[in-house]
């Protein structure tokens, strides 16, 4: 059974920077498209950003180009969210996700997730 554990959360204030870490057990890690998620209290969880299984593909959402950067090492099962430039709108659970589906811009994309780790950003 795949499992995936996030960590690199905490508090940090605007400006700043953070790094994620996802660490994925229990299957065969660079068959799999990885996405980072985001939700915020009352809010959907929303799409932050993906990469194919090689690394050569990624996507992100609008708000978040040019400050994160997604990667993942195969070698060490682990994918990773450089967050740069952070803004209290970024305030939110970050989720990793792993998942074969074509469209990596949705939940629907993804089979298995994380319990998510806790980004709080001060102004």
């Amino acid at each position: 059974q795949v499992q995936l554990v996030e960590s690199g959360g905490g508090l940090v204030q605007a400006g700043g920077s953070l790094r994620l870490s996802c660490v994925f057990s229990g299957g065969t890690f660079s068959r799999y498209a990885m996405g980072w998620f985001r939700q915020a209290p009352g809010k959907e969880r929303e799409f932050v950003a993906a990469i194919r299984w090689i690394g050569v593909n990624t996507w992100y959402r609008d708000s978040v180009k040019g400050r994160f950067f997604i990667s993942r090492d195969n070698a060490k099962n682990t994918l990773y969210l450089q967050m740069n430039s952070l803004k209290p709108d970024d305030t939110a659970v970050y989720y990793c996700a792993a998942g074969g589906g074509q469209v990596l811009t949705t939940p629907q994309g993804y089979d298995y997730w994380g319990q998510g780790t806790q980004v709080t950003v001060s102004s």
